[in-house]
């Protein structure tokens, strides 16, 4: 059975792999981690990914929580435990309900209060299960986010969606010692709270 996720050896990375390895943890990053570990293996996805995920990450229109709750249905609807493990407590940080979190995590439809943050989980939910954006969502993302953030929005999804399914793809696991988001452990029929999502690691997304 071949291994997963495959072994990134930093002792033996050829040139091209090197440079975009010290291109991902001297930018801001500043680590390489998970799913970029994987990309590393082919040096020029990982260059152009990486950009695109810097750009997605640090760079958009869009502020932190509205990036963030994008970010998290991504990860929810792929249940991708590593992208979660990383992404719920910046959502955290950035300001989401820790309900709503624990509600995107279990697939339930959250109660967020501010009238942008309902237009971009139903544009991001609409995208996501319908493959289409209705006329009414699409309208309230406009008139709400902007045109350049919408499209900003609709990067983000691309981007995080190459991020869960290189996670799926090649089994990319949360950290020692951390619980798998989507697995047994985490059936507990009660909501979580602010505590759960207190330890973030470092940010590699």
């Amino acid at each position: 059975m071949s291994l997963r996720p495959p072994v990134l050896d930093e002792a033996a990375l050829s040139s091209d792999q090197r440079s975009v390895f010290d291109a991902i943890r001297s930018g801001p990053r500043g680590v390489v981690e998970g799913p970029l570990r994987v990309w590393v293996q082919s040096p020029e996805l990982a260059r152009h990914a990486q950009a695109l995920g810097a750009y997605c990450r640090y760079g958009t229109r869009l502020p932190p929580r509205l990036s963030e709750l994008a970010i998290l249905i991504v990860g929810a609807d792929w249940q991708s435990g590593f992208e979660w493990h990383v992404h719920a407590p910046i959502g955290l940080q950035a300001g989401l309900d820790p309900r709503a979190i624990e509600a995107i995590r279990r697939g339930q439809t959250p109660v967020l209060d501010s009238e942008t943050d309902q237009a971009v989980y139903r544009f991001v939910t609409e995208l996501l299960t319908t493959r289409r954006v209705s006329d009414t969502a699409y309208a309230d993302a406009l008139r709400l986010v902007g045109l350049e953030a919408t499209v900003d929005l609709v990067g983000i999804l691309g981007y995080y969606t190459l991020i869960s399914m290189t996670i799926n793809a090649f089994e990319v696991p949360v950290p020692r010692g951390a619980e798998e988001p989507f697995g047994p452990a985490w059936t507990d029929p009660e909501p979580a709270d602010a505590a759960a999502f207190r330890s973030p690691p470092r940010v590699g997304r």
